[in-house]
């Protein structure tokens, strides 16, 4: 435990940490908004080229590398809950001296919601922020395994995968209050859906854990709502939060997902419900056959 708390959080690569350094990977506009292009260029003309050469329907074979993907980053996401935890924790430890001089954060809990003024992009937390910001490439390799599998690409996918990485990448830029406490509920998450994920690509039994991802998605809504309205009541009544800028321009991209997605799954999954009662009447095998072909498409997204 001691050599995992110190390859974690107190390595000098994790302490030392700059975001601002020339030789951090991916931490320029340029690259920022040059790989969020070819990733939507290469998603659109990959779809349309398989659209044009394959019949209807016909999906491409991928054998295991879903299901290591997909186990993959449920690691990842594993380790870089542990690392901003432990370094969350010594952070905590090392910076309570500044919060008396400052009077804008008093307990943990604030911290983990509101970043003095004048905080850097620096050091343990920091470290993670920008793991957490490189995992998400690795996220976006599943548009292209959606698209092979099925060749169904939606405006909505691509936005929120485009949105989530541009997102990432202002909280290091502008220090970003309420980051650590959005990477922990983020990283729990996705340690667990993509872990429910490998375990069905493996063929193991997964239909009952479905709901209870979908559970874990509705409490994560419901956690990062409320903990919004906290960082608006430390920032207007203990005299600021660092990053609220792009802490606000986050809030209405959240806002936009948010919508799209409640429109996307009631027009999708509410919509063929509709279709498979009605069709249900007209015999039990043709009900069975929807029920069986709807759940496997709710699982794949």
């Amino acid at each position: 435990m001691q050599s995992l708390k110190f390859y974690l959080s107190e390595h000098p690569s994790v302490v030392n940490f700059r975001w601002s350094n020339p030789q951090t990977l991916g931490s320029t506009w340029s690259f920022l908004f040059s790989s969020t292009a070819i990733y939507i260029v290469s998603a659109v003309t990959l779809h349309t080229f398989l659209s044009l050469i394959l019949p209807k329907r016909r999906r491409v074979p991928l054998g295991p590398i879903p299901a290591i993907h997909s186990l993959c980053i449920s690691l990842i996401s594993a380790l870089i809950f542990i690392g901003i935890l432990l370094s969350s924790a010594a952070d905590i430890r090392d910076t309570r001296w500044f919060w008396r001089r400052t009077k804008t954060i008093t307990t943990p809990f604030q911290w983990f919601l509101c970043f003095p003024l004048g905080t850097r992009p620096s050091g343990r937390v920091f470290f993670w922020s920008y793991v957490f910001y490189l995992s998400r490439f690795l996220h976006l390799l599943r548009t292209f395994f959606t698209v092979l599998r099925r060749r169904k690409l939606t405006f909505f996918h691509l936005f929120n995968q485009s949105i989530l990485l541009i997102m990432s990448f202002l909280w290091l830029e502008f220090s970003q209050s309420f980051q650590v406490l959005a990477i922990l509920l983020a990283t729990l998450l996705y340690s667990v859906v993509y872990g429910y994920r490998f375990l069905a690509a493996i063929g193991l039994p997964s239909s009952a854990c479905f709901s209870f991802v979908l559970n874990c998605r509705a409490v994560l809504l419901g956690c990062n709502l409320v903990c919004h309205f906290g960082v608006i009541f430390l920032h207007f009544v203990k005299g600021g939060c660092n990053g609220m800028g792009a802490w606000c321009f986050n809030s209405v991209l959240n806002s936009v997902i948010l919508c799209l997605f409640l429109d996307f799954y009631f027009k999708r999954h509410l919509g063929k419900r509709t279709a498979g009662d009605i069709s249900g009447h007209g015999g039990s095998s043709s009900s069975g056959l929807y029920r069986r072909r709807s759940a496997s498409e709710m699982k794949s997204e």
